[in-house]
């Protein structure tokens, strides 16, 4: 059987007219066709957060702007300024850590674990956690969030004790259309909470505890061009609203093992490579895997210690690099971009956001 991407189109043109608050935020379905976010010119210069890592994963500190080097389509620009940040516990470092629990696209027999998991990852060090932490909860009826960031991890851990998770209404047994609920109720969640962090100075790591929504790609569902037009539209404005907020993406499977031989965990490599235009469109181009590997995230799966897990992408935190490029005007809308930095030293790589859409 073959499905038509109508739906999918429905499903992806998301409203961000919606403003998140300290207790409850309705979820409804989106039912705009306007773009998620009207062009605006990029002429000016690009902020780039760029983390060093070597073998172990972890970030590394002391590097200096000689030690890098930025390509645009493959063609090296000047660094225009340059930081090195450093977080402590003590620090007024221009971050703050978002960890989000989704309890959309994982069972309910699974969502015990994952908070047990996040509660453990609270906890460490005595609650004494090294950045401000947010705490999200990401449900059909819609959004909580904690009224502000804390590095009280004890008390992050009391609100989601106290946090009311109702069993999901939208189960997987529902087909084709219950996958495009669980799709549509994700990606509008995620461009609601990139709107308002826009509001919101410093760099965002957040961290999307989750296997991830369902990819809706493959041989059996067919695009008409009008519905890779729709995708495309949302995605650049997705793209661009991640970028504002200067939100980098990681994603953590609560799974663990469990959803080690699941496509979920491979199929996403796919649809890494940046889209220059709508007939290129994929809806696994919006994978929250890919939307994570883009902004300069991590994807982390098949690891039982799931708060281990949380705890290596919060780590991005502790040492990173600002970069300011230029941008020159785009010649015409929704110029894709792409965006790499290599750094001058043996064993060491680069994450960064991997590409933008420049505007006229």
């Amino acid at each position: 059987m073959r499905y038509s991407r109508r739906l999918a189109l429905a499903v992806c043109t998301l409203s961000v007219s919606a403003t998140l608050a300290t207790a409850q935020v309705a979820a409804a379905a989106p039912k705009s066709s306007v773009p998620i976010t009207a062009p605006v010119s990029t002429a000016g210069t690009l902020d780039l957060d760029v983390v060093v890592s070597g073998h172990n994963g972890k970030p590394i500190s002391g590097l200096q702007q000689q030690d890098f080097t930025v390509y645009m389509d493959k063609k090296q620009q000047p660094i225009t300024s340059f930081r090195a940040v450093e977080a402590t516990a003590t620090s007024a470092a221009p971050i703050e850590t978002i960890l989000l629990i989704d309890t959309v696209n994982t069972r309910f027999s699974n969502v015990a674990y994952e908070r047990q998991q996040v509660d453990q990852f609270l906890k460490r060090n005595n609650g004494k956690l090294s950045q401000p932490i947010t705490l999200v909860i990401l449900g059909d009826k819609g959004i909580q969030i904690t009224p502000q960031a804390s590095r009280d991890g004890n008390q992050l851990a009391a609100f989601l004790d106290k946090a009311e998770i109702a069993i999901r209404d939208i189960g997987r047994e529902a087909g084709f259309y219950g996958w495009t609920e669980e799709f549509q109720l994700s990606a509008s969640g995620l461009e609601r909470l990139a709107a308002y962090e826009q509001t919101r100075p410093g760099r965002k790591l957040l961290i999307w505890i989750s296997p991830g929504w369902p990819l809706l790609s493959g041989p059996e569902v067919e695009l008409s061009y009008k519905d890779q037009e729709g995708l495309f539209a949302s995605l650049v404005g997705l793209s661009a609203s991640l970028r504002k907020a200067r939100i980098t993406l990681s994603s953590v499977d609560p799974l663990g093992t469990a959803d080690g031989v699941s496509y979920r965990t491979t199929f996403y490599e796919e649809f890494t490579k940046g889209v220059p235009s709508a007939k290129k469109m994929q809806i696994g181009n919006l994978a929250l895997q890919v939307l994570a590997l883009q902004s300069g995230g991590r994807v982390l799966n098949s690891n039982n210690d799931v708060a281990g897990e949380i705890a290596t992408a919060a780590s991005d935190a502790d040492a990173f690099y600002i970069l300011k490029i230029n941008s020159p005007a785009a010649e015409h809308p929704n110029d894709y971009r792409d965006i790499s930095v290599k750094v001058d030293k043996p064993g060491l790589t680069a994450r960064t956001r991997t590409g933008y859409y420049a505007q006229p």
